[in-house]
């Protein structure tokens, strides 16, 4: 039986200590995100069952102290000009977050499959106004949560069904998301409270793991900022249907984790991949020796992961 965890008052603490806690995550992927079916019911509506707290309690016992919990909002909120969450849906949200919270986990909730942020100059104006609703309420709603929970900006923003989608993204692409990850931290900062010293995950254009995508961010004046990165590597092994099943040790995670800490984490900047993982393809036990790379090198780096699983 696992012991509920008694919440103390916000620490102020660095994110660079925060994270130095922080052993391995998981994802609670294509359930609080999926897109499917009306209210509730979106959570089982790409198959995934109903969250439990059991499920939690199984996930924490394998030593995972990270719970990345990808949430879309979008569906789940009302009509400009006050966008309004669904009650019901950010009751939901909290009962999820509360089962990884109360049991001493750091937690990290975002906006993951959402389409109204298109990071256009056109679309900007109106995107941001979108942005700051949404987060002014979920920055209130969670108050009173102390340095445990992490709020993450935005998931994997990017020109969705262009040339730019996938490739690290186009200047204007790169400006927009920097615009839209400053006014994340301001909308959160302005809520006050414990949210004050509340650390904040942002990413890059896609939160892709290319250099040029990685070394366009810009990095808001503010001490407790994490860099949210995700990485499929290498992408023919971990994420290409059509690509190979058998892992041969490259230099691919090497230099990712040494571009990362060149780019980021030597210069103090915390970095969390809050994505990685390998698809399935009938390979158990080379997905096992890949992981074991893969995290010795994070490891060795002091950059926490969580798995998409």
């Amino acid at each position: 039986e696992m012991q509920n965890y008694v919440p103390g008052p916000m620490q102020d603490i660095t994110s660079v200590e925060l994270v130095s806690n922080m052993k391995i995550g998981w994802n609670l992927g294509n359930t609080l995100d999926a897109t499917g079916g009306k209210g509730l019911s979106s959570e089982t509506s790409w198959g995934a069952p109903v969250t439990t707290q059991e499920m939690i309690d199984e996930v924490l016992a394998q030593g995972f102290n990270v719970i990345r919990i990808p949430i879309t909002w979008q569906g789940h909120f009302g009509e400009g000009p006050d966008y309004i969450i669904d009650e019901e849906w950010l009751n939901r949200v909290q009962e999820v977050v509360d089962y990884a919270y109360y049991r001493g986990a750091y937690v990290i909730i975002n906006m993951h499959h959402e389409d109204w942020h298109f990071p256009s100059e056109e679309n900007k104006e109106e995107a941001t106004i979108i942005l700051k609703a949404l987060w002014t309420q979920i920055a209130n709603r969670f108050i009173d949560y102390n340095e445990r929970l992490i709020f993450e900006g935005l998931n994997e923003p990017r020109k969705k069904g262009t040339e730019w989608e996938w490739n690290g993204g186009d200047a204007e692409g790169q400006a927009v998301v920097n615009h839209f990850m400053k006014v994340f931290v301001e909308t959160v900062r302005a809520t006050g409270g414990n949210n004050e010293l509340r650390h904040l995950m942002i990413c890059g254009y896609a939160a892709s793991s290319s250099e040029t995508a990685m070394r366009a961010i810009e990095i808001p004046d503010d001490d407790k900022i994490i860099v949210s990165v995700h990485a499929y590597t290498p992408y023919d092994f971990a994420l290409n249907i059509t690509g190979t099943s058998e892992w041969k040790y490259t230099f691919e995670i090497e230099q990712l984790m040494t571009k990362i800490n060149m780019i980021f984490v030597n210069k103090g900047i915390p970095v969390i991949i809050g994505e990685f993982g390998a698809l399935n393809k009938n390979n158990e036990k080379d997905r096992a020796n890949w992981a074991k790379i893969y995290l010795m090198q994070s490891t060795y780096n002091n950059i926490p992961c969580c798995w998409w699983d």
